[in-house]
């Protein structure tokens, strides 16, 4: 440290010298009183100049600059100490940076240098000015480039208010040939396409700026693959223009020939030119399903023919539909629309949509193998009667015998395509209705001995005994008619009920007056013999008087019914 400091004792020697005296001499006189040309420096002499002469000063002066008010730190220990002690007096050297340094930014940042420097180096250190937080700050390749890159001549540059555009540093580069930004208008922004880290390797958002956006293999592309020769105006946005020779070049299929449109996107995408699809329900009149989707294109298009017009089935299936026996289509006349019975999933199995025809199939019908019916691959000729296949099942049948009775061969009266049995009979489209008890009588009780052509309709054929054995009334000797449906009804026998049309005995003064059939009718074994005097009891001598004005009166039991038929005693 005092090394450093020798310097500063350097100054002495350019003192005027003062005359010097014996050292005898110096002790036998008394020291002149002398005024320091250093001002008021409470130090002695002898702590820097030699007894010899005032120059040279010490090779080791004991003076250390730390115990003054401004020590000296970093590049300021090795300068000389007239640099900045130009006057003899030592304390009149100001601790300002600025009385020292003069100010290359011209007051733009005050006078306060150690804002921005420090004592280790006139080079900026301070991190805040460095990473230049401010306005500005520096990022990427930014953070490297030299304070003056920007601030051009710092003596006299300009440091407050700069411009923070990038073209005001960068217009050489935005002037590059390369790709003439000028003349095709880019804009001066250059953040838009550049990043701070390096003007080179730039990225331009194509769909922002032209519309177009880059996808798939077109974004990996060098910007010359498209722009040709420095060509960025008027370049064409649509397949074509740049995929020509792969449009006539391609020969599976043989686009030129086949007349495809120059949209490329129809069926490639911007991954790769191969594989490529083709939508073929939006391009054309015949979308492709099932196993059609598989298929190579060219199994339909042969010889690169893409123009056909026909999409009817046997055009690519008359080989299918001449093979197929079973049943052969050739000769049974079928249709050659496929889709009537075939799907697009695959030739067999095949369904034939018998409901399109005349005889629909329902029931056990729809299960039967198609030769059941179509019999030596009769597809054109078959009847549609039931009897023509049920004829066995007719004549088999014995219960009742269809043959013998003459039942009639629609088959469908009483049988259904579900089975031939059970089967039902619906009589009431013969002309005897089933009601009541009737329908569930079984069919041999009144068609015996399998007779159902001369069965008589009458009650009395079938419920004789039933006639015969009532005797409350007795039916028989009653004389009652045989017609029993005038009594009785088809729900049971029992619980009759008989119209009393002869005589209103139900109404009038009768009504409640008697109890049973028999309080009139007084022969049970004959309801024709009745008798009112049974009830009406007068004798012949009181009633003759009242009725001998009546020429055809005649006292008998049933003489009152003669003239009072109306039951009220008139």
């Amino acid at each position: 440290m005092r090394k450093s400091f020798l310097a500063v004792l350097l100054i002495s020697a350019q003192l005027t010298a003062l005359p010097l005296v014996a050292a005898d001499q110096q002790e036998a006189n008394p020291r002149a009183n002398v005024r320091s040309p250093h001002g008021a420096l409470a130090r002695p002499c002898e702590d820097c100049h030699t007894r010899i002469a005032w120059t040279p000063l010490r090779s080791l002066p004991e003076f250390n600059h730390n115990d003054t008010k401004y020590p000296l730190r970093g590049m300021h220990m090795e300068v000389g100490c007239k640099q900045c002690h130009t006057n003899m007096v030592f304390t009149k050297v100001s601790m300002r940076c600025a009385d020292c340094h003069a100010d290359l930014h011209r007051g733009q940042f005050g006078a306060n240098c150690e804002q921005c420097h420090t004592v280790k180096g006139w080079r900026v250190s301070i991190n805040s000015v460095k990473e230049h937080f401010n306005r500005f700050p520096l990022v990427g390749a930014h953070a490297a480039v030299e304070c003056d890159a920007c601030h051009k001549n710092m003596a006299s540059g300009q440091f407050v208010g700069l411009s923070t555009a990038c073209l005001s540093c960068h217009q050489t580069d935005y002037r590059t040939p390369v790709i003439n930004h000028v003349s095709l208008g880019f804009g001066t922004t250059c953040t838009d396409c550049h990043s701070m880290n390096s003007w080179f390797g730039a990225k331009f958002d194509h769909l922002k700026y032209t519309g177009y956006a880059l996808l798939g293999v077109h974004a990996t592309l060098d910007c010359t693959a498209c722009h040709a020769g420095g060509q960025y105006k008027g370049t064409p946005a649509n397949c074509f223009g740049c995929h020509q020779k792969d449009f006539t070049g391609a020969t599976n299929p043989n686009h030129v020939q086949a007349g495809f449109p120059h949209d490329c996107g129809v069926c490639h995408s911007s991954i790769a030119w191969s594989p490529a699809t083709f939508n073929h329900s939006t391009f054309t009149a015949f979308p492709l399903t099932g196993a059609h989707i598989t298929v190579p294109c060219a199994q339909c298009h042969v010889n690169n023919n893409y123009n056909l017009t026909s999409t009817a089935c046997a055009t690519c299936h008359m080989t299918d539909f001449n093979g197929t026996t079973n049943p052969n289509h050739k000769t049974s006349g079928f249709p050659t629309d496929c889709s009537v019975c075939h799907s697009t999933t695959a030739w067999i199995p095949a369904s034939f949509d018998h409901g399109k025809t005349a005889f629909p199939l329902t029931g056990a019908h729809i299960t039967v193998a198609c030769a059941t019916c179509h019999v030596n691959n009769n597809y054109t000729t078959i009847p549609t009667d039931c009897y023509s296949c049920h004829t066995a099942d007719y004549n088999g049948t014995t219960n009742p015998n269809h043959k013998t009775v003459g039942f009639p061969t629609t088959c469908v009266v009483c049988h259904s395509t579900t089975a031939w049995n059970p089967a039902t009979f619906n009589h009431n489209t013969t002309v005897f209705p089933l009601t009541g008890a009737h329908v569930t009588v079984a069919c041999t009780s009144c068609h015996i001995n399998g007779n159902y052509t001369t069965t008589p309709t009458d009650c009395y054929s079938c419920h004789t005994a039933d006639y015969t054995g009532t005797n409350n009334p007795n039916h028989v000797a009653s004389a009652f008619p045989t017609t029993c449906a005038t009594c009785h009804t088809t729900t049971s026998w029992a619980g009759a009920t008989f119209n009393h049309t002869w005589f209103p005995i139900y109404s009038g003064t009768h009504a409640g007056k008697w109890t049973t059939c028999g309080d009139c009718h007084v022969n049970p074994a004959d309801y024709s013999v009745f008798s009112c005097i049974t009830c009406h009891q007068h004798s012949q001598a009181n009633t003759d008087p009242h009725h001998s004005g009546n020429k055809n009166y005649t006292y008998t039991p049933t003489s009152c019914y003669s003239c009072h038929r109306n039951g009220n005693g008139g």
